[in-house]
């Protein structure tokens, strides 16, 4: 597996931009949160879940860039093994995988972004912890995993 921490320097400026266009399309594709994704969303601490979409699709958004998308396939940031992921105001989810858990899951994740200010000021600090700790055992998914609505 590649080293995260060693190459995450060179992945900041890539991943952010790769992000920020991502959460650009589906802010501008995905759908809304219904009544009752928004009521979970505010309990779950989202300060703006009216800005929230989210785009169900066959997989995850993987990077176009050759070389980015190696390094967050090796390093284990993106995968087949995951069902969500939140960019922003953006949420996304594979097909099939589309439960409240799930979403209350991504929708913390979609406060820690509000809180950091931006998608920029989130990611450092959000792969540090990945590339210090482990997916697992990082901070923000901790705290995402406690907010779960079953």
């Amino acid at each position: 597996m590649t080293n995260l921490a060693v190459l995450l320097p060179q992945v900041l400026p890539g991943a952010i931009s790769w992000a920020e266009e991502q959460e650009r399309q589906a802010l501008a594709t995905g759908a809304a949160l219904s009544p009752q994704g928004i009521a979970d969303a505010r309990t779950v601490g989202v300060l703006a879940p009216e800005k929230i979409r989210v785009v169900v699709a066959p997989a995850l958004p993987l990077p176009d860039d050759e070389w980015l998308r190696k390094v967050a396939l090796s390093t284990g940031l993106l995968g087949p093994n995951f069902a969500g992921l939140t960019l922003g105001y953006a949420i996304f989810i594979v097909l099939g995988h589309s439960t409240r858990q799930l979403l209350t899951h991504e929708c913390r994740h979609v406060y820690q972004y509000e809180v950091a200010g931006s998608i920029a000021a989130f990611m450092p600090t959000y792969l540090g912890q990945i590339a210090t700790v482990g997916y697992n055992d990082a901070p923000f998914e901790v705290d995402a995993r406690q907010h779960e609505i079953l």
